[in-house]
């Protein structure tokens, strides 16, 4: 079982749970065609002014409350309410987003108990339970199928039906798959107890706040604390997100303030200064340019070259101007007197759980790192001996456990992950994890079973194993989990608990892991 259809049910449930907390147990016809709740869209055209405030103090985003003054240029100051009106329709969105995500993250918890205790009841697993009820009632759509619906919506899909009909054939088994979740979520919600407690979910306002109950669950209580705990990585996105929005828009204020003091020295206007200094140094681009950057990236584009050449020519020629601009913004910088009282927001910390996963080290080492991977993933093969260097050279003093997050898009990944856990019960995870990483576009069952081969693995074990699923629900909790921490592509790697920006970088690794170092009890200590 993959993420698409956790997902899915997750999507089909949350149809089911906006209904039931109005008091009823049926989808609205909207929902239950779309799979999707319509409460975005009603907070999306709710009035502003005071219902706007108290979103904003609902939202729980802000770690702290920015300064009054974000930055000061040549003595004058930027205060924050100057950068934040230009950018306040984009921030007041990013709350909305979190206040509607702190909505679903309880249904989510609702409807993980819900399959649970089914699945506890049927005496199976979780994965299993939602194998049987909902990817094992579908049946994959036919090529006549999919040309049947190219052609009901070509206007709207880019390319020749042979070029989109894989894509288009994993859609329509999704909209099946969803369909199928709607039946399920309708059928636990009719079987199951639960009474919501909570008229509005807002964020706890006191540590004592976390352990008020929002919901019941057959019993089981779901609390303020256990939903704030999983918004984690969508709070601490949105707040990167607008720190990001306000750099930006602090970046462009303190360029338009040196551009005018610059100006005024030469006794010019800006116009005339950026005509003067930039405007000579801004690279003309050309069809060639434009013609490499599409080969560069054809894998990613649907449409041919000649339909997009203009839009290519246009983005190219205005990330030239953009470069030309930013270059000489630094130089105006130099000379100039520039403080920023803009922080980023500090990353989180999670508990991640390390047992009984596949690790290199002691257990004991001062820095833990946990990379969630992809053995089918090229970004993946490419970062794995960057980190085994690092593991090289700090010794005793780090660890790496390996999590697995096979991706919907790779098709063999999963059952390479299960592969990967079947050589490690006989003691060749490492050794087997090599090869899988060095054979990417060969990871098909045959192949999967002559790399066991290879390393001299018991067949019979390693065959059994794999054929039977058995270690298919530890590769699915490692991805619950991972979703859990707000994962979404590979390789994402944490260090002592905090999620890396750049980890595909042999400096950043290593600094991230010095820093981490320097944070441990026993360096502290020593100072």
């Amino acid at each position: 079982m993959k993420q698409a259809v956790w997902l899915m049910l997750l999507s089909a449930f949350l149809s089911i749970g906006a209904a039931a907390q109005s008091g009823s147990t049926k989808p609205q016809a909207a929902a239950a065609q779309t799979g999707a709740s319509s409460k975005p869209q009603a907070l999306a055209t709710q009035p502003s002014g005071a219902q706007d405030k108290k979103k904003e103090e609902d939202c729980g985003c802000e770690q702290k409350a920015p300064p009054d003054v974000l930055a000061t240029v040549n003595g004058i100051n930027i205060p924050t309410r100057e950068i934040d009106e230009p950018i306040k329709n984009k921030v007041d969105e990013l709350r909305r987003q979190v206040i509607e995500a702190r909505k679903q993250e309880l249904t989510l918890e609702i409807n993980t108990k819900l399959i649970d205790d089914e699945a506890k009841k049927r005496g199976i697993t979780s994965s299993k339970l939602l194998d049987l009820e909902i990817v094992s009632k579908v049946k994959d759509p036919t090529e006549e199928e999919a040309r049947a619906f190219y052609e009901q919506n070509k206007a709207r899909i880019p390319g020749e039906f042979d070029a989109v009909k894989k894509d288009l054939i994993g859609y329509i088994r999704k909209e099946r798959e969803r369909e199928q979740a709607l039946k399920l979520a309708e059928k636990l919600r009719a079987q199951s107890q639960f009474k919501m407690l909570a008229t509005e979910v807002t964020p706890p306002e006191t540590a004592a706040d976390r352990a008020r109950v929002l919901a019941t669950v057959n019993g089981q209580n779901i609390t303020s604390g256990e939903v704030e705990d999983f918004l984690r990585p969508v709070i601490f996105g949105v707040q990167d997100e607008i720190y990001k929005l306000r750099k930006k828009q602090l970046d462009l204020r303190i360029n338009d303030l040196l551009l005018e003091h610059e100006a005024q020295k030469r006794k010019m206007t800006a116009k005339s200064l950026l005509d003067a200094e930039v405007t000579p140094n801004i690279k003309k681009v050309t069809e060639e340019d434009a013609r490499g950057y599409y080969d560069k990236n054809k894998d990613k584009i649907k449409e041919d070259y000649a339909s997009l050449k203009l839009r290519i020519l246009e983005y190219l020629q205005q990330s030239e101007e953009e470069a030309a601009e930013k270059s000489f913004a630094e130089r105006l910088r130099k000379d100039a007197s520039v403080q920023i009282f803009l922080a980023p927001p500090e990353q989180p910390v999670y508990a991640i759980s390390t047992e009984d996963r596949p690790s290199r080290g002691k257990d004991t080492a001062p820095v833990t790192i946990v990379e969630f991977t992809d053995y089918q993933c090229p970004s993946c093969a490419y970062t794995q001996p960057i980190i085994e260097d690092i593991l090289k050279e700090y010794g005793d003093r780090l660890r790496l456990v390996v999590r697995n997050f096979p991706l919907d898009q790779h098709q063999n990944a999963f059952k390479a992950a299960e592969a990967a856990e079947a050589a490690r019960e006989q003691g060749k995870y490492w050794e087997y994890i090599s090869i899988l990483f060095h054979n990417q576009s060969a990871l098909g069952t045959d192949k999967l079973k002559e790399y066991a081969t290879q390393l001299g693995l018991d067949r019979a074990k390693f065959d059994a194993a794999l054929d039977s699923g058995r270690f298919a629900e530890r590769v699915q909790q490692d991805i619950q989990d991972g979703m859990k921490l707000g994962i979404d592509s590979t390789p994402t790697v944490f260090i002592n608990g905090r999620k890396m920006q750049d980890q595909k970088n042999h400096d950043s690794i290593k600094a991230a892991v010095e820093s981490a170092l320097k944070d441990t009890p026993s360096a502290k200590d020593a100072k």
